[in-house]
């Protein structure tokens, strides 16, 4: 049964069975993904994963309890099922107490999304993929397919949102051992896009195979790719969350008390066009927002659980209050003049992982790959043994940022746990003039 035409009746059946003094809300999850392994430049693995994923919400008065069922997507089986989940969520409503934080959003909005794109193709997207790497050692993972959310109420609440896009996370290994790693994500398939970044993996690959240069710990001029500023960011984007900086567990807490601040270069935004996220949440329509203009934070996102409890206005955000389709402004720097602009110092393609070490300061630690790389003059001269990274996101991103990229990159989530992961970044590279490395 098509998505839609499967929650719509879901829905329906809903509406006939829920009056009086109760209400509902009901989420819907759907998609219809194939998975394709590469190992040795060839198709290794591939499968098809069909799902329905449905949270349904019983609201009386201030009491509310919610049920998570996977659906088979045949209205017969899944009609019955979701009867039965309302029968329990009914019995238990009674043994609760009611929620002092509860804030419904009552509002009749409606928001309806569906991709215009061509379907993908994940054989022929293959295809290419296995022709392009001849003669290399590719291992990566294709996740490609479309995606359905939806959302609806019994006060006349109504979300949908259809989008097809693929993910393909790759890298490239050298007889050494080592490996460069690369992604190429975007809604459409662009057989040149993706030659590019074969091609740039593919030329980094070869210094691979020169003596790795080992680094004394200290401070280096670097330049972040946005696969590692993405590593950064990421791990502190919780922190724009009003609950966190309420709390005053946010790392981004001093930044927003005025005690730090970024770089005039740096805008970031939540945005709602050009996103791969769908425009609503549970808790209503999401709003665009300005997060950060040129250094100076603006606005933060606000669920209605904060907005009850901290006296704010809801802006749509999701429970956990982070951003879904974060963009960050480039800048003036042609990707192509990256080498030159670094002169001497760290190429960083990605970052091994990230932590935090000093949490109200903003301060992340984590490791290297083994595509970093020594530059001298503008020109790559040997990879980087592995090291440990330590510095501030209030200086990565304050006095020590230099230059953007123009063009942000878009990236998605690479996680695939349960259910391929939706929302998306859209970064620039980020030139800097000292990155500390301190082991």
């Amino acid at each position: 049964m098509e998505a839609r035409q499967h929650f719509s009746q879901l829905l329906a059946q809903l509406q006939e069975q829920v009056g009086g003094e109760e209400g509902f809300t009901l989420a819907y999850a759907a998609e219809d993904s194939s998975f394709i392994r590469f190992n040795h430049g060839q198709v290794r693995q591939a499968g098809q994963v069909q799902q329905v994923y449905v949270t349904l919400s019983l609201y009386q008065g201030q009491r509310h309890a919610e049920s998570r069922l996977a659906l088979s997507g045949v209205l017969d089986e899944d009609a019955p099922r979701l009867q039965q989940a309302l029968q329990r969520l009914r019995a238990v409503l009674p043994t609760l107490s009611d929620d002092p934080y509860l804030r419904l959003n009552r509002e009749a909005w409606r928001s309806d999304v569906t991709a215009s794109a061509a379907p993908l193709d994940s054989a022929a997207m293959a295809v290419q993929i296995v022709r392009a790497a001849s003669g290399l050692d590719l291992v990566g993972f294709l996740a490609v397919g479309p995606q359905y959310q939806g959302f609806a109420s019994s006060w006349g609440a109504f979300g949908w949102y259809a989008a097809s896009s693929f993910n393909l996370e790759f890298s490239l290994f050298h007889k050494n051992g080592q490996a460069v790693k690369s992604a190429y994500a975007a809604e459409q398939w662009d057989a040149q896009a993706f030659a590019r970044k074969l091609e740039d993996a593919r030329q980094q690959l070869a210094y691979l195979g020169r003596p790795a240069k080992a680094l004394q710990p200290g401070a280096y001029r670097a330049y972040l790719a946005p696969a590692a500023l993405e590593e950064l960011i990421s791990l502190c984007c919780w922190g724009f969350g009003a609950q966190a900086l309420a709390s005053g567990g946010s790392p981004l807490q001093r930044l927003y008390n005025g005690k730090a601040e970024l770089s005039s270069r740096v805008t970031m935004e939540e945005r709602i066009e050009g996103g791969l996220a769908p425009a609503f949440t549970p808790e209503g329509p999401r709003q665009p927002l300005r997060l950060i203009s040129q250094g100076r934070p603006v606005e933060r996102l606000v669920s209605s659980r904060s907005a009850a409890e901290y006296g704010l206005l809801a802006n749509g955000a999701c429970r956990g209050e982070y951003p879904l389709s974060l963009r960050m402004q480039g800048g003036e720097l042609d990707e192509q003049d990256v080498l030159q602009r670094l002169g001497t110092g760290l190429y960083i393609g990605n970052l091994w992982y990230g932590n935090f070490s000093d949490l109200p300061a903003a301060r992340l630690t984590g490791m290297t790959r083994f595509a970093t790389f020594w530059v001298e003059d503008g020109q790559i001269h040997a990879p980087v043994t592995t090291m440990r990274f330590d510095d501030s996101l209030f200086d990565v991103l304050g006095a020590q940022l230099e230059a953007l990229t123009r063009e942000p990159e878009l990236l998605l989530p690479g996680g695939t746990y349960g259910a391929r992961q939706t929302g998306s970044m859209a970064l620039p590279g980020a030139l800097l003039s000292r990155f500390t490395l301190t082991l």
